[in-house]
């Protein structure tokens, strides 16, 4: 692949992943937001261990709080990590390429983790729409953040070779 052509592909996944880590922070911030605002008046009739519990969602099943904090931190990371991205394949030499790889691979398993916690509330079951579309926004992401990795990783071996 030459050069032109993993920087091209790299700027279009860089910038699809912008736009869908964007969603993931926006879905994630406002079910951390209802969760906040709801979960007094839900978990007082629940039992001592659910009660106490500190990562209660009064909607989803007992994943959701789990999958809901690390999607944010994965949206937050992605989206900065998007932005940073672009802007270092932009400069495409060696030290900005490093830096965006491993930037771009500490985004990829911090997705996975929020993916993990997705396919679990997926298995659990009784989730909204809205958490529905997060968990499938995620598990894409996942899929063109690992793409973006590999591209910017071919773009690192391009330049110094």
């Amino acid at each position: 692949m030459a050069s032109g052509g993993s920087k091209s592909v790299a700027f279009i996944l860089l910038s699809l992943n912008l736009v869908l880590y964007f969603i993931v922070l926006v879905i994630a911030s406002w079910a951390v937001n209802h969760g906040i605002q709801r979960s007094s008046e839900t978990a007082s009739v629940l039992s001592i261990p659910a009660r106490i519990f500190p990562i209660y969602f009064p909607i989803g099943n007992m994943a959701t709080g789990s999958f809901i904090i690390f999607a944010l931190i994965a949206g937050v990371v992605g989206f900065i990590t998007s932005l940073t991205g672009l802007h270092n394949i932009f400069q495409w030499n060696a030290p900005n390429l490093y830096a965006a790889a491993m930037s771009s691979f500490t985004t990829w398993a911090l997705t996975l983790l929020a993916m993990g916690f997705a396919c679990k509330e997926i298995e659990l079951g009784w989730t909204d729409s809205n958490l529905r579309t997060l968990e499938t926004i995620t598990i894409i992401v996942s899929a063109t953040q690992l793409l973006c990795t590999g591209v910017i990783h071919v773009g690192v071996s391009e330049v110094i070779g």
